[in-house]
């Protein structure tokens, strides 16, 4: 039985561009149109998916993806730090933001910790494992981070050494049995700037 999942990156927001943790914000601009200059570059899917928030939903509907809200896709939820930069909290409360970033179980914040993502990335894995065919997700980069770390077996805290870029493709593959990843990093297509003479 061959299992396939897809998934990609909401694309990018004001608030990513300024380093902030994210709310539930719209695409920038330029997003969307990278976005919708991805339509027709994605297979056939059995099922497509898409996080709850507004910049996965706009996401998917500017890749012309007809996607059905799954919870289990829900970015990590940041509590009090949403919205603010992150340099500006690492002024405020240092020590939060080290153990935040050092311990999986931490959640100095009031949101969710890594260990909370890891579990409902896990679910979803578990959860697809059974599932004939290819499912596309539109979801957020803690969410792809959490998913290559359960399908390679690491260790929660090298997830700060996955980068996910914004509109980025993923792919991982089963046999019903076992996940493996098959691609990663895979970007959107950007249009060509002119050369300057």
């Amino acid at each position: 039985m061959l299992v396939r999942l897809t998934m990609i990156c909401n694309g990018a927001t004001a608030a990513t561009r300024q380093g902030a943790f994210p709310e539930d914000e719209p695409l920038e601009p330029r997003s969307l149109t990278l976005a919708k200059a991805m339509r027709g570059t994605l297979r056939r899917a059995d099922r497509v998916w898409t996080a709850p928030a507004l910049r996965a939903r706009q996401t998917a509907e500017a890749l012309a993806l007809d996607a059905s809200v799954e919870p289990l896709l829900a970015d990590r939820y940041h509590g009090r730090w949403a919205g603010r930069r992150f340099e500006d909290v690492q002024a405020e409360q240092p020590a939060d933001i080290t153990a935040w970033l050092t311990d999986p179980n931490a959640a100095p914040h009031g949101g969710e910790s890594l260990a909370d993502v890891a579990g409902r990335a896990s679910d979803l894995m578990g959860r697809l494992i059974a599932e004939h065919g290819h499912t596309i997700a539109v979801t957020h980069a803690s969410i792809i981070r959490a998913a290559i770390l359960h399908v390679l077996g690491a260790p929660l805290t090298a997830g700060g050494k996955i980068d996910i870029e914004p509109l980025s493709i993923t792919d991982f593959r089963s046999d019903g049995r076992r996940w493996v990843l098959r691609a990663c990093g895979v970007t959107a297509p950007k249009p060509a700037r002119p050369l300057r003479a």
